[in-house]
């Protein structure tokens, strides 16, 4: 899920999350933002464009950096986790032209509209699997064989399975020369599991089915563990499971937005979504989950402040975004199908308040809504905004229409501060298409 070249900002997507090569916060059109320059400034350090192998010391401080601001900063404290973070190489997943990009919190594409999932949500999941060196691990959703490699010095065995022939022969090769010799590939549908090497001790999923498949639930062992982003297409939760029983047992953990576990689940999906009409979920973010509670439907949640109080310009909840730290990641995001062959226009419509709000480390990261466009493989092919603002004011209805790029499939809408300083609030957004 989900999407960004900024600190802390994941989805957008295999092994996980949607992504665009190249992403900034905010990232507007014609504008060039303090993260495009950053994300330039480091693509010459690391060699862009070199041979591979040239800029090992640079892609190791790099790599250093983004697991001290954007893993430990993040909450990760698991230190066998944070370990192996430091020491897998990321940008040997990756192709070449994007190897400058790999030490950014974000995710990257690997072909096939597939990507390479956030190192945030990575290491996430990984400490909420708890490995222990006697584990047997399967893994769904090879992608890119990263995630595999993070696993591999922490536990016993991973067996790991892609349906994408491509990506599992390519992933394989990759693990192969460096060395993963305890990380096992199999090409295949990753909803039947991989019954030859059952009972596992722990499972992780990197793509969303709408439910558990049954057979994972059979093939993880009695007391183990399984972490899981399930739900429809656009609203998933991260789960972890634990067998208790014979039963799986769910613990919420966060709101989430993967790709979808493609094949016999996907065929089985019962709730599709519709690109004729999308549409925001939980604008006025009545409906909550988890504990504490956060506002559900909304993803990759960085300084968000759920605020329950009289002064909810529509119901009882709003949500507030505080940032001192100009650049850092400061949003929400959630994702919907849209299609530009049957949508020409979005009208958007939200309720904003400001506290001391000022440009974060150019003036171009100041808070906005972004809709960020994407084509049927999960390339950008537009993005539009309502905002900026600036300063302190009270709450203030805005509307706008945006235009829908032809080509869109999917879209992606952020809130928050987006790399500004200072306090907004948001209530009542409203999408709705026009046709």
């Amino acid at each position: 899920m989900p999407p960004d070249c900024v600190r802390g900002i994941p989805p957008t997507q295999s092994a996980g999350l949607w992504a665009t090569p190249v992403k900034c916060e905010p990232m507007i059109e014609k504008s060039v933002c303090h993260w495009t320059i950053r994300c330039c400034v480091l693509a010459v350090a690391l060699g862009a464009g070199e041979a591979p192998g040239q800029s090992r010391s640079t892609m190791t401080a790099a790599r250093q950096r983004m697991v001290d601001e954007e893993i430990v900063a993040a909450g990760i404290r698991n230190p066998r986790v944070i370990k192996s973070m430091r020491e897998t190489p990321r940008h040997e997943f990756v192709s070449v032209p994007q190897r400058k990009y790999a030490y950014f919190d974000m995710a990257l594409p690997i072909g096939e509209s597939q990507t390479i999932s956030p190192p945030f949500v990575v290491a996430y999941m990984t400490e909420a699997l708890n490995p222990q060196k006697q584990d047997r691990v399967l893994e769904i959703g090879t992608g890119s064989g990263y995630q595999a490699a993070v696993l591999s010095p922490l536990v016993r065995e991973v067996y790991t399975i892609e349906i994408v022939k491509s990506l599992g022969l390519k992933a394989a090769r990759t693990l192969r020369r460096l060395g993963y010799d305890n990380v096992h590939v199999k090409v295949g549908d990753g909803y039947k599991g991989w019954p030859e090497h059952a009972p596992f001790d722990k499972i992780i999923v990197t793509c969303s089915p709408e439910g558990v498949p049954p057979a994972l639930a059979a093939q993880l062992k009695e007391g183990g563990r399984m972490v899981i982003p399930i739900g429809e297409r656009y609203q998933q939760t991260m789960y972890l499971m634990r067998k208790t029983e014979g039963k799986m047992v769910a613990e919420a953990m966060r709101p989430t937005l993967f790709v979808p576990m493609i094949g016999h689940a996907e065929d089985r999906r019962r709730v599709l979504p519709d690109p004729a009409n999308p549409t925001i979920r939980n604008g006025d973010f009545e409906r909550v989950a988890g504990e504490p509670p956060t506002p559900a439907g909304w993803h990759y949640q960085r300084q968000l402040e759920l605020i329950t109080d009289g002064d909810a310009p529509s119901g009882k909840n709003f949500v507030t975004f505080h940032n001192s730290e100009p650049g850092r990641g400061c949003r929400a995001l959630q994702g919907m199908a849209v299609d530009g062959r049957k949508v020409n226009e979005l009208g958007v419509s939200l309720y904003v308040r400001g506290k001391g709000i000022r440009p974060g480390q150019s003036r171009h990261q100041q808070p906005l809504l972004t809709i960020t466009f994407y084509d049927q493989n999960r390339g950008t092919v537009g993005q539009r905004a309502l905002g900026p603002w600036r300063g302190t004011f009270s709450w203030q209805r805005e509307t706008t229409r945006l235009k829908v790029p032809k080509r869109a499939r999917e879209a992606i809408v952020r809130i928050g501060l987006l790399g500004a300083v200072g306090e907004i609030s948001f209530d009542a957004i409203a999408l709705k298409a026009v046709k």
